[in-house]
């Protein structure tokens, strides 16, 4: 799970970006791809990737470095919750992805509820706000530092619409799951807990919003 190692990796990539951002000496910018390419060889030594694609995937980040945004959507029936299978890996997950340039976070989650699992939803609160890289998460590591946002969502419509599967090429099945009857998650994605304390926020819809 998340460590020491990978918080030096990301810290690292981040000040080499930024220094490519701001920086014009040119013997500056060789150091910092001196940076880069030693968080490249941190991350790779202890995921055994290549670090030539480490580095790739760190080049393609450009300005300042900040987190990056991952919307996720609560949608409740039932007391159960909606849940998507992730093509990627064959496992489940709550339905969600990165935000967009121009998007508010409320419109991403409900776009990307829409997407995976053709319900319409309203975003109606913010249930927590989670840093993927704190170690009491469990997530496995990952090259971007991201923020984790949870909104209920209620539904809009009693029926998923058809026509978002030929758009979708993410999910392959959508399903309600009871509480105790939770299946294999995709945990780069999200984690057993988190489930489950979006099932006490149901429970307890008066509570306050989650955080880090």
């Amino acid at each position: 799970m998340s460590s020491k190692w990978l918080e030096w990796s990301q810290q690292l990539q981040a000040i080499a970006q930024n220094g490519f951002a701001y920086c014009q000496n040119p013997y500056d910018l060789e150091r910092y791809e001196q940076v880069r390419q030693l968080a490249a060889e941190i991350m790779a030594a202890h995921t055994g990737v290549e670090p030539s694609f480490v580095y790739s995937l760190f080049e393609q980040e450009e300005g300042y470095a900040t987190p990056k945004v991952d919307v996720r959507g609560a949608v409740f029936r039932e007391d159960k919750i909606l849940l998507v299978k992730e093509r990627e890996d064959g496992r489940w997950t709550l339905p969600g992805g990165w935000v967009d340039v121009g998007e508010s976070p409320s419109q991403a989650v409900e776009r990307e509820v829409y997407e995976e699992s053709g319900y319409q939803t309203k975003a109606t609160k913010l249930l927590a706000l989670f840093d993927r890289n704190h170690a009491r998460h469990g997530h496995p590591p990952f090259h971007h530092h991201v923020y984790k946002l949870f909104f209920h969502c209620e539904i809009l419509d009693s029926a998923p619409q058809e026509s978002h599967k030929s758009e979708n090429h993410e999910t392959e099945a959508v399903a309600f799951f009871a509480e105790h009857q939770i299946p294999e998650l995709s945990l780069t994605r999200v984690m057993p807990t988190q489930i489950a304390r979006l099932f006490e926020h149901l429970r307890h819809p008066d509570w306050a919003t989650d955080f880090d």
